[in-house]
């Protein structure tokens, strides 16, 4: 049985798994188990840095939206560095992963003030990623390893920092995950865990893909360094959702009648699944690059 462990300092209480009993505070304050009965998990008050993340990020999906809106009705070329398809993408991308981080960072035991310090550089970080592509798309320009003039190298770099900032967020997530058990029920201490990790993955070959592209650009080969970030791509997509498809779906599984055994089993399934998309993506970008 998958025990999860105490709430995180956060504020946000440990969940039970559906059947588990939960602890009522005996007179000394000491933890003692209630009588056995089903339970849901239970719906708790947001915090502000989470109203902020789920504003911010419904911004930045609408904007994703609307930019299709846009490609349809001006047309133009959905792939290469100068289309629609950017502004649509990093919208919709950036909206579920920021959205994905605040929820998926509720389960790990982190510090409430840390948390909302670093879900708040995330989201304006997010904005400022989307905002950058968004505006080159409407002047018409590349948005990433575009040094033509000052204002454009400008966005460039600060696209570039601005990754490297997300690298920085994350990855203290991720080592907080590591370093306490999250909590949550059977099988989401394993979803979160893997989820980063997968994640700092797609963030490594997002950080590779500008680093090659940028030496390219600087030594005077533009066109090739646009086509160099495409053996990267799909690794970059895959690695960068795992940290919602895995622990979402442990979430969903405490919602079925299914033991904690089996639900962790099935995380552990489908874990192996996504590693094996993140190889096969992998391999490919090595034997294409």
């Amino acid at each position: 049985m998958d025990t999860p462990p105490p709430a995180a300092p956060h504020g946000t209480p440990a969940q039970h798994s559906p059947g588990s009993a939960p602890a009522t505070a005996s007179p000394g304050g000491a933890p003692s188990a209630a009588s056995p009965a089903p339970i849901a998990l239970r719906t708790l008050p947001l915090h502000p840095v989470d109203r902020l993340c789920r504003a911010t990020a419904a911004v930045l999906i609408v904007s994703g939206l609307a930019h299709l809106l846009v490609f349809a009705v001006d047309g133009g070329p959905w792939y290469g560095p100068v289309s629609w398809r950017k502004p649509v993408t990093f919208g919709l991308s950036f909206g579920v992963t920021l959205l994905a981080t605040a929820w998926v960072t509720s389960y790990v035991s982190v510090g409430a003030r840390l948390r909302a310090v670093l879900l708040t550089v995330f989201a304006a970080d997010c904005v400022v990623e989307v905002g950058g592509i968004t505006l080159q798309a409407w002047r018409r320009v590349p948005s990433h390893l575009d040094m033509e003039t000052p204002f454009d190298t400008a966005v460039s770099m600060t696209l570039a920092v601005g990754g490297g900032v997300l690298v920085a967020v994350l990855a203290v997530f991720a080592v907080a995950s590591f370093r306490r058990r999250p909590s949550g029920p059977a099988g989401m201490p394993l979803a979160v865990r893997s989820g980063f990790a997968i994640l700092l993955v797609g963030l490594a070959s997002g950080a590779a893909m500008i680093a090659r592209g940028v030496v390219l650009t600087r030594t005077g080969h533009q066109e090739a360094a646009y086509r160099s970030t495409t053996p990267l791509k799909p690794l970059h997509a895959v690695g960068l959702h795992a940290v919602l498809v895995l622990p979402a779906l442990a979430w969903l599984l405490a919602r079925t009648p299914w033991d904690a055994a089996v639900r962790q089993r099935i995380v552990a399934v489908a874990l192996g699944c996504y590693v094996a998309a993140v190889a096969g993506t992998g391999v490919w970008a090595v034997l294409t690059y």
